[in-house]
């Protein structure tokens, strides 16, 4: 991978501005693995644009390390297999210093032993199920402690739900969630014949019978609320169906964790206002830092264009990695790693967001209601949370921890005090 150093030090090295000039005539390359085309792109292009901007405005800023910035794109379409290929691609002929992408957990999964062996680094922008801690990850989206249990808290103690429909997209993300959510239901006194589960495939669109069947778990009286890990396009005939089935938000309530302000940017969402979503970051946060951030984007990208949370998480982990480069005065994969621990930024709600040893970050979390014009109300916000790799309601999961700075290791046993692996083959 190409080693870039600041001219500041290799002036000192070298004795020569010169030199360190010369350095720059290879910019610094920040590779995009986002899928731009298949039943992806309805999430990921936004991401692409925004790493897109990000770079566009360090550059205007002076760049970094007194280099330019060039971004690398590639499409990996929306086949969770290329993002292995393109991942070796960004990293070997494109020669980039960090990559920033994926949106699904297989994608992730794909990409994580290419990395592994080349040693590269990507930020991950987007809630998921937890259980993995990569040394060559940083994962800025939510852990299921910063979403997924906070959310069906609220629809335990503020909506009063008693029966549980886990409805997801049939891949790992959606599973592994849902068992860990099956059994903190289960803790919490739900019953097993309480909590009804079904999965369909990328791209599912024919949703009347599994409605009507969520529809009739209702038929006792008992209050029941829908978690949805749909992910992609599938959203949208799944809130179409609600709609033409005339269910309303009071009637059986949706918590979504992968719908966000650019997914509902395509629907009529009059029919959806009281559903809700679980997130660390809505557009209708209100502090300054957001207000500036908003405005940006539409005037790069359009009145039109929304802003959600996975693109603030791409925007905390991009800063966090430019100034973790400043620190460590190089891109260097290991230097930058080192710098990251600790790392605080500024997040778009107000607070502040900071890189834990376990490659999560601490941030807040919100839930939101959809409003008519496809935004959502900020119901419920909490102070920041620090994301766990691994939860605490699985058995085999309880008692590991990640800890790569002191520890360094991902998957840390801590009844053994041993380190059970070190790359993500989990």
């Amino acid at each position: 991978m190409t080693y870039k150093t600041s001219g500041v030090v290799l002036a000192a090295l070298l004795g020569s501005t010169t030199l360190a000039a010369a350095e720059c005539a290879d910019p610094i390359k920040v590779g995009v693995l986002h899928s731009l085309s298949g039943t992806m792109a309805i999430s990921e292009t936004t991401l692409k644009d925004t790493m897109e901007l990000l770079v566009e405005t360090q550059n205007a800023a002076g760049g970094l390390l007194d280099c330019q910035i060039e971004t690398v794109v590639v499409d990996p379409a929306s086949d969770w297999p290329l993002f292995a290929e393109k991942a070796r691609e960004l990293l070997t002929v494109n020669e980039v210093d960090v990559i920033f992408g994926s949106w699904t957990s297989v994608s992730r999964k794909s990409a994580l032993p290419v990395l592994e062996e080349l040693n590269g680094l990507m930020f991950y922008p987007v809630q998921y199920e937890g259980e993995e801690s990569s040394k060559n990850v940083f994962y800025t989206g939510a852990a299921p402690n910063q979403q997924a249990i906070p959310a069906t808290d609220y629809f335990l103690e503020e909506l009063g739900v008693e029966k549980f429909a886990l409805l997801g997209t049939d891949y790992v993300y959606p599973r592994t969630t849902n068992n860990i959510l099956e059994s903190y239901l289960k803790s919490k006194g739900i019953a097993e014949e309480d909590i009804f589960v079904n999965y369909t495939p990328f791209g599912h669109s024919d949703w009347a019978t599994i409605v009507a069947d969520v529809v009739a778990l209702g038929a006792d009286g008992k209050q029941v609320g829908v978690i949805s890990t749909i992910n992609g396009d599938a959203n949208i005939g799944f809130y179409k169906e609600l709609a033409a089935a005339g269910v309303s938000a009071d009637d059986l309530p949706v918590v979504a964790f992968s719908v966000g302000e650019e997914e509902l940017s395509g629907l009529d969402t009059s029919d959806l206002v009281g559903h809700l979503a679980a997130w660390n970051y809505f557009q209708s946060a209100e502090s300054e830092a957001n207000e500036k951030w908003v405005a940006a984007w539409k005037a790069k990208m359009g009145e039109d264009r929304v802003t959600n949370d996975p693109m603030e998480a791409h925007y905390i982990g991009f800063n966090m990695w430019v100034n973790a480069v400043k620190q460590a005065g190089t891109t260097d994969v290991d230097a930058v790693r080192e710098a990251m621990y600790g790392q605080e930024f500024p997040n778009l709600t107000g607070g502040t967001a900071v890189m834990l040893p376990n490659h999560h970050l601490a941030k807040p979390v919100l839930i939101g209601e959809i409003t008519a014009e496809g935004q959502f109300d900020i119901v419920s916000q909490t102070e920041e949370v620090p994301g766990d790799a691994w939860t605490d309601f699985l058995p085999e999961s309880a008692v590991l921890t990640s800890d790569w700075k002191e520890l360094g290791c991902g998957m840390y046993n801590t009844e053994t005090k041993t380190c059970v692996q070190l790359t993500s083959n989990y």
